[in-house]
């Protein structure tokens, strides 16, 4: 008996979907070239020509993270294409805690089943994000893995590659005893501390992301799935008029695990609750799950995104290039002697 014929098709994977989602997202991609892009969408590797004019010693930042969970609400949501921005923020905003200037972002994108739209949704979001970044996306990957994830479901996870003179590197080696701490604010929560958010609100409290909270003025989902700020405008508009000594991007860990990956020994930071002002997604979290102050700052960014340490001399000058870029920053704390961080209240 003649065996039945089987196909790539058969097995789950539709090439010619994939193809399709190619074609819908060509549009997107193409907004983030620049003159230094020296490939089109479709190479097998991408070129991209260094712009180190000027630099004695170039130096290539690399960061690479994902979504986590966060993908989650935009599956209950049915929407696709904001999560794009949250890869590209998480990798971005590393790369600029090192006086970087981002160059170029890929993706990679893994589902158990390509549908063109979709696919193109997400993309788009990632190029949302690296015109925000002022990065271009030169490359990327969609995996259809059939029975690995559902239908339904994706994961996606992103690469930034920055340049940077060594000699303009921050490392956070310079910050000393007096030093000032300028927090940025963030978009809301960001891209961490969702398996603990949706524990909170989908199994304690039962709710749905349609459910419209009164407390933070819109539903649930729209307040949960609000993209990661992107920093470069803030960050490149301070590094050109101001010696930054270091950086600290808030992401998982909170305040408590990320400031001090760049304070020296010796070394701690006080931080003054209360002088800055946290989007309400944070109190009603910690008011709705009972949570602890200590918890919700070792697990969230509290509604500061990022940080920057400068001499007290130059908070002023800092403070007025960031409300020149369209942020509200805050001077937040300050370097004193000791070790690890702790939480103030004013």
């Amino acid at each position: 008996m003649e065996k039945e014929k089987l196909t790539y098709k058969d097995a789950g994977v539709d090439t010619k979907e994939g193809e399709r989602a190619v074609s819908l997202m060509k549009e997107h991609v193409k907004k983030t070239f620049n003159p230094n892009v020296l490939t089109g969408l479709g190479s097998f590797g991408s070129l991209y020509k260094l712009p180190c004019q000027g630099m004695s010693e170039p130096v290539l930042v690399a960061g690479t993270d994902g979504v986590g969970t966060k993908l989650k609400i935009a599956f209950l949501m049915d929407r696709h294409d904001t999560v794009g921005q949250d890869c590209v923020a998480m990798c971005v905003n590393d790369v600029l805690c090192q006086g970087a200037t981002p160059l170029f972002f890929l993706d990679y994108i893994a589902t158990g089943k390509v549908t063109a739209e979709k696919i193109a949704d997400i993309v788009k979001g990632v190029a949302d994000g690296c015109v925000i970044g002022q990065c271009a996306l030169v490359g990327g990957e969609t995996a259809e893995m059939p029975d690995f994830y559902g239908a339904e479901e994706y994961d996606m996870a992103g690469f930034c590659v920055g340049l940077v003179d060594r000699s303009k590197m921050i490392d956070g080696s310079k910050i000393k005893e007096g030093d000032v701490i300028i927090g940025i604010p963030s978009s809301g929560i960001h891209s961490n501390g969702y398996s603990l958010v949706r524990k909170v609100f989908f199994d304690r409290l039962a709710m749905k992301v349609t459910d419209y909270v009164e407390e933070l003025g819109e539903t649930l989902g729209e307040a949960l799935l609000r993209p990661t700020k992107i920093y470069t405008k803030a960050v490149t508009s301070v590094l050109s008029r101001v010696e930054v000594c270091g950086i600290v991007h808030i992401t998982g860990g909170g305040f408590y695990e990320n400031i001090p990956r760049i304070i020296p020994d010796g070394l701690g930071v006080e931080i003054q609750e209360n002088t800055w002002k946290a989007p309400p997604v944070f109190s009603y979290i910690q008011k709705a799950a009972n949570i602890e102050k200590e918890d919700m700052f070792a697990t969230f960014n509290m509604g500061i995104g990022m940080m920057m340490m400068v001499r007290p001399e130059d908070a002023e000058k800092t403070v007025d290039c960031l409300k020149e870029a369209g942020e509200e920053p805050s001077v937040i704390g300050k370097i004193v002697k000791g070790t690890g961080v702790t939480i103030c209240e004013r």
